[in-house]
């Protein structure tokens, strides 16, 4: 029998054979071009399939990580995946340094090799000419970021996208850590760990572990004017991007010229390379406001713990609890401790009845009659203490908006610098009014038109030097590089689990969180609930040290010192932590870490030679031999040490608890032994 000639399909099918024997990635004949990350370490290969649709696949090391995977998208009037031809492509390299106003880091480093593909229908005939489009990867060493662009054209105008057939097909079986999408809760859903062959319809960061230990997180950077983006499960092991809907007939209605968000891929060999990784921040663009000095990272404590245990209520009345006389009590006990803010929930008129079913009733221009705003902001800025405003829409989100310039008007005059903004509802119960008295429409939380809704409240708080937290938010994508001033936002199940749910979040809830949502950005989790007990005494499934560990571990630029101050006054040991522990962060580390298992973080403080640690575990003791090489070398540190007492166990002796010293330097090592739901926090001072 002859030999297969070179050009044969048979051919190519042995060589692809060889190859994959020898443990090289298979040559692609069909390949329409290739690039590399800086270091080598990643590429992407854009290949061409039957009947002319185009595909990528991602490798690491030369090894497959990303199968062939198809793009594409099913518009209006058809569908935009079949008859392509490559009619373009130009690369380029990026390297540079960036400087985050605050974050997990202040430096950031940006270095891509990026490959731009243009891509053409083939035209049908003269009246109908082919739909063109661009395909731009960006490769890191860490990761992958790809979008579409779509430039001004005679053949298109504005692009009605039903769907997005971009797939992820995972090259090897894994393991998956995901919530449900499209579900009544949000965002607010205990992970599961299946197979990734058990996963629905998922929400993303969705993370992974495939058979060979290698760690991926798929997710998106920069959502703008355009539709979240989850991942249905097809054949096998292929996820689909699937769009959140919006109100009409297509998911995203955008007029020409106009570019997707990037759908990115975080690779790495250790689940501490995913949360160490600045890919999402990196694909998003630059500061967009400029000084934002303004904001200031801190901590605070509020009217807020006690609503979830109803011993205070919203709504007036005997237990109102945002009255005058109790927001100087949360002002003082600030002042006292040096926490800059004071968040206060329910101080305008609305919460009076079924808030929750009608946010209509909301007024955001004024307080209530027993709430002395400007009184208590006067009272607060002679204590060196800042108001945090709170903005609940109830999910009537047309009347905020109409009402949003004179409610931060008001704001800004009473030098209230951070809003919590809320949209509690069922998902899918957004209610959009286009027009006073016009009818209503119902939008989803991360449809095309609430992504524009909160840029739209970011960029009107900017004007007023006001910084945006995010409760039922939209996704973080990574914003906060283009718009500094939303500085955190929840969408996870949050502390307030602890006070009412059923169940609590179990021990292993905020292990999971450091490799799957917190890879989004930053958190308000409001940690430190010091009491461990939640309404009418439903004990948390923490000891008292995990709740201190939770300050490093799971970041945000403004935490919340979340219990009642009485509670505090109980556990002055504890509390000093709490006290010490900073919010802003010169660099970060994973030191070591499993999803769902354990995670130890090293910060160190910005403008300070501080460093702090955060360890916190699942349902099991764990034993973790700590480095120290984090440390400057030839230094000593005081390490004041906040961990888990002898027997300590979240069940039935949550308050063993040891604080001690000592002195340490970065050749040594700290063996950080977490009980069952337990923690470890350390501060090393520098001794000079």
């Amino acid at each position: 029998m002859a030999a297969p000639s070179p050009s044969s399909r048979l051919f190519r099918m042995k060589l692809a054979s060889v190859l994959l024997l020898a443990g090289l990635p298979a040559a692609h004949a069909a390949d329409l071009a290739r690039v590399g990350s800086p270091g080598e370490v990643l590429a992407v290969a854009l290949e061409s399939q039957h009947e002319g649709r185009i595909a990528y696949r991602v490798e690491r090391r030369g090894q497959a990580v990303i199968a062939p995977s198809r793009l594409g998208f099913l518009l209006g009037d058809g569908r935009l995946e079949r008859n392509l031809e490559l009619v373009g492509q130009s690369r380029r390299s990026v390297d540079e340094t960036w400087e985050q106003p605050w974050g997990e880091r202040r430096l950031t480093r940006n270095h891509y090799n990026e490959l731009r593909a243009r891509f053409a229908e083939k035209p049908l005939d003269a009246a109908h000419p082919g739909r063109r489009f661009d395909v731009v990867f960006r490769v890191y060493d860490d990761g992958v970021g790809f979008r579409y662009e779509f430039p001004q054209q005679p053949a298109m105008r504005e692009a009605h996208i039903r769907a997005e057939l971009t797939e992820f097909a995972l090259a090897r079986p894994a393991t998956a850590w995901w919530i449900p999408a499209f579900e009544w809760n949000r965002e607010e859903y205990l992970y599961q760990r299946t197979p990734l062959k058990e996963v629905g319809t998922a929400q993303t960061p969705l993370t992974l572990r495939d058979d060979s230990g290698l760690h991926v997180s798929l997710h998106e950077a920069a959502l703008v004017d355009y539709a979240g983006m989850n991942l249905a499960r097809g054949d096998g092991d292929v996820l689909r991007a699937a769009l959140t809907p919006g109100s009409g007939d297509a998911a995203v209605v955008r007029a020409l010229p106009f570019e997707t968000p990037w759908r990115t891929i975080q690779i790495g060999e250790r689940a501490g390379d995913l949360a160490e990784s600045s890919l999402i921040l990196n694909l998003n663009e630059p500061n967009a406001i400029g000084d934002v000095s303004w904001f200031t990272p801190a901590k605070y404590v509020g009217v807020w713990w006690s609503l979830h245990l109803e011993t205070e209520t919203w709504a007036t009345g005997p237990k109102h609890g945002a009255t005058t006389a109790n927001t100087r009590r949360y002002i003082d006990f600030a002042a006292a401790n040096g926490f800059r803010g004071v968040l206060v929930e329910g101080w305008n008129p609305g919460w009076d009845g079924n808030w929750f079913a009608n946010g209509w009733g909301f007024d955001f221009t004024r307080p209530t009659a027993d709430f002395d705003l400007p009184g208590l902001a006067t009272y607060a800025a002679g204590k060196g203490v800042h108001l945090i405003g709170h903005h609940e829409t109830a999910c009537a989100v047309s009347h905020y908006e109409r009402q949003l310039p004179a409610a931060l008007d008001l704001y800004a005059r009473n030098g209230v610098d951070v809003v919590k903004t809320g949209y509690v509802c069922d998902a899918g119960d957004i209610q959009r009014q286009d027009r006073a008295g016009g009818p209503v429409v119902r939008e989803w939380h991360e449809g095309q038109w609430m992504s524009n809704h909160h840029l739209r409240v970011v960029q009107q708080a900017a004007q007023r030097h006001i910084a945006i937290n995010a409760h039922e938010p939209i996704k973080d994508t990574g914003l906060r590089r283009t718009w500094p001033n939303w500085v955190s936002r929840e969408g996870a199940r949050g502390m307030e689990f602890n006070a009412w749910g059923d169940p609590p979040n179990p021990p292993g809830h905020e292990a999971t969180l450091a490799f799957t949502r917190m890879l989004a950005g930053p958190m308000d989790y409001t940690p430190g609930i010091l009491s461990l007990k939640g309404r009418n005494g439903l004990p948390l499934r923490s000891t008292l040290a995990k709740q201190l560990a939770l300050y490093v571990v799971l970041y945000s630029p403004i935490q919340m010192v979340a219990d009642l101050p009485e509670h505090y006054a109980q556990h002055p040991d504890a509390f000093r932590f709490i006290r010490d522990v900073a919010v802003d962060w010169e660099e970060s580390h994973v030191l070591d870490g499993e999803v769902g298992q354990y995670v130890t973080f090293a910060r160190k403080a910005r403008g300070s030679g501080e460093w702090f640690i955060g360890s916190v575990g699942d349902d099991h003791p764990h034993t973790l031999d700590t480095p120290l090489s984090f440390l400057e070398p030839g230094r000593r540190y005081r390490a004041e040490i906040y961990r888990d007492g002898d027997g300590a166990n979240w069940r039935d002796k949550p308050f063993a608890f040891v604080r001690e010293t000592r002195e340490v330097a970065s050749g040594d090592r700290i063996t950080l032994n977490l009980a069952p739901g337990g923690g470890a926090a350390i501060r090393f001072v520098p001794l000079d």
